[in-house]
């Protein structure tokens, strides 16, 4: 399937990692934290750890580890489509295509869930056909995307004339939760909000960039080091020490196992310094430098990181005739995902 939009959305709103100590220290929840998670906030948010500034979708971020679970999810559900649908917008304008003429809507999240799902209220917002196909992904993590653009391929396969979108989207900020592991004290200083939308088609765009070789990797043995649960009716992300180390050793079995043909740049989903600092030794002598960006101006957004890092790398030029792009997230599950995009 061929590329034919890829367009980004972030929220107006933005704080540097020191406005978020702010925000830590005026709040009440402070108090409630032991000393060594206090001084594990501060490490963080006040030292260099690759993040200078992060989006917020929720409005008076301020309060946010003061909401109920109620509180919480009508923030997703007010934020998710709205951003969604300004990605999908834009994507849209920049091929030229009118809502009208979308046959198909996926859209993939996991910080937060309603019923009908967010390409429903999209649908509606943009003016989709009634008859488009809509299909919500949940679950997946911050490894959504890549598998989301496997089933728009699939799409494809069984209707070869249709228009599919494609949108990650998280409101990360409707899932924070903050109390004394160090999992969840990191996951707060970390995430972000953000969507991208991609357009797809089987007849080749205006750069002819054509996506394929889709691969994914399961670990159900390591689920427990990186997934939600709920807490008090909350969202409560645990994510272990381990997840760097566990990260780098799955990226390095789908790059192994990896198509025919060279690579010119790796894309990688930006999920910490720390991640990208195990990952890069296993994609050797290709760096990371979108993923950084990415990391740096926006934080981890989940599942649109790596489709942030994939404009920021199609900006520089697009993949050579001899070397595609190698994109690869990786998630919840423990799960990674991998795909080729090239000319």
């Amino acid at each position: 399937m061929y590329l034919h939009a890829l367009a980004t959305a972030l929220p107006p709103d933005s704080y540097t990692q020191s406005d978020c100590w702010g925000i830590v220290e005026r709040s009440s929840v402070r108090s409630r934290l032991t000393k060594r998670s206090r001084l594990i906030l501060h490490s963080i948010l006040r030292g260099d750890h690759g993040i200078a500034r992060r989006h917020f979708a929720s409005a008076q971020i301020e309060g946010v580890f003061d909401r109920t679970s109620d509180q919480l999810n009508a923030s997703f559900r007010a934020e998710a489509p709205r951003l969604a649908a300004a990605a999908l917008t834009r994507a849209l304008e920049a091929c030229g295509t009118p809502a009208s003429g979308v046959d198909a809507l996926l859209i993939c999240t996991c910080t937060g869930y309603v019923c009908p799902g967010i390409t429903s209220y999209v649908a509606e917002a943009l003016g989709l056909p009634a008859s488009a196909v809509l299909q919500d992904l949940v679950g997946l993590g911050c490894g959504a995307a890549i598998p989301t653009l496997r089933a728009a391929s699939h799409v494809l396969a069984a209707h070869p004339q249709a228009t599919v979108a494609c949108i990650a989207v998280e409101v990360c900020s409707a899932a924070f939760y903050l109390d004394d592991d160090p999992g969840v004290i990191i996951s707060a200083c970390l995430f972000g909000d953000g969507a991208a939308a991609s357009i797809w088609r089987s007849t080749p765009g205006p750069s002819g960039l054509r996506a394929g070789d889709f691969r994914s990797l399961h670990l159900p043995a390591e689920r427990d080091k990186l997934r939600f649960e709920h807490h008090d009716g909350k969202l409560r992300n645990l994510l272990d020490r381990s997840v760097p180390e566990l990260a780098a050793s799955a990226v390095s079995r789908l790059w192994a196992e990896r198509g025919p043909g060279g690579v010119s740049r790796v894309v990688a989903h930006p999920g910490g310094r720390d991640v990208l600092d195990a990952l890069e030794p296993v994609v050797a002598p290709y760096a990371l430098t979108a993923s950084r960006s990415t990391l740096r101006d926006h934080g981890n957004m989940s599942s649109p990181s790596v489709l942030f890092a994939l404009e920021e790398t199609l900006r520089e030029g697009p993949p050579t005739p001899d070397g595609d792009f190698w994109l690869v997230s990786f998630g919840a599950g423990f799960s990674a995902h991998s795909c080729r995009l090239g000319l």
